[in-house]
């Protein structure tokens, strides 16, 4: 699909990243302090994975990019961030789709009174370069989620939960990203819609050459598709890796993957949990 969006060929993961997060904190209301010297990088073409449970600060690292958190009462107050190897700490959300870096939304966000395609083509919205390559990108779409064509005529609010998560990746890939933030794609969904999409975003990933921040609970197919994985805890990158590495680690085996060796601890005893965990150290 040439010119489509970010690439005419599958791109190779770069040793560059697209991405920069340094050192950052992040408050809510002066006194939440929510992130505590989250570092990670992006790579230019790769999939990377943000990991952790409930609470552990991965939707507030990607509203901090997306620069999202202002409308929440949040603060980057130390730290920096770079997308393509320039700040971007004080840019608006529109500027930041403008120049290619767009956040699809925990909860699959739909304009629920609008047809299938209406909610694509507000996507475009941001967009300068005329009806025929907005026209273009939208069978670009439609060919990844073939599913949506079938649907293009029907209310959002109508369709399946995992229908309205393919028009929210959909929508943000009408504005032509480079990157996308992806915040628990698999939430809410049965696993074969959650094995569809995320197949969908390896084929961007490879033929549009979009790099993908991906935040999920899901951490065994979250590092079954990334490249690379982060931890968090508490606010803090606990621990990173390469994508198989993390899945041979034992640690990650036992505390996110649910499986361990014969010795396996009784979550019950605190103690042992905390000890167990020897990043907490």
């Amino acid at each position: 699909m040439a010119d489509t969006l970010a690439a005419q060929e599958p791109a190779p993961q770069s040793e560059k990243p697209v991405l920069s997060i340094n050192n950052i904190e992040v408050i809510y209301n002066h006194v939440i302090l929510v992130l505590k010297g989250v570092s990670l990088d992006v790579p230019l073409g790769g999939i990377t994975a943000l990991l952790g449970a409930n609470g552990a600060g991965k939707t507030t690292t990607l509203k901090a990019v997306s620069n999202l958190l202002r409308a929440e009462r949040g603060d980057v107050t130390k730290g920096t961030i770079e997308f393509k190897g320039e700040r971007i700490d004080q840019l608006t959300p529109n500027e930041m789709v403008k120049r290619g870096c767009i956040q699809v939304m925990e909860g699959r966000h739909c304009f629920e009174h609008l047809t299938i395609e209406d909610n694509l083509l507000a996507g475009a919205f941001t967009r300068r370069d005329g009806r025929a390559a907005i026209a273009k990108d939208l069978e670009m779409v439609y060919n990844y989620f073939p599913r949506l064509r079938e649907r293009r005529t029907s209310l959002a609010g109508y369709t399946s939960g995992g229908e309205q998560q393919m028009c929210a990746i959909g929508r943000a890939l009408m504005s032509r990203p480079t990157t996308i933030l992806l915040d628990e794609p698999s939430m809410g969904l049965a696993p074969q819609l959650v094995e569809e999409i995320f197949e969908i975003v390896k084929k961007l990933n490879e033929n549009e050459g979009v790099s993908f921040l991906l935040a999920e609970q899901n951490t065994n197919i979250a590092l079954r598709y990334a490249k690379y994985g982060y931890i968090l805890e508490n606010g803090r990158v606990v621990l990173d890796g390469e994508a198989a590495a993390l899945r041979d680690n034992e640690d990650v085996k036992e505390f996110y993957l649910g499986v361990s060796g014969e010795n396996r601890r009784s979550f019950k005893n605190v103690k042992a949990y905390k000890r167990r965990k020897r990043w907490l150290a």
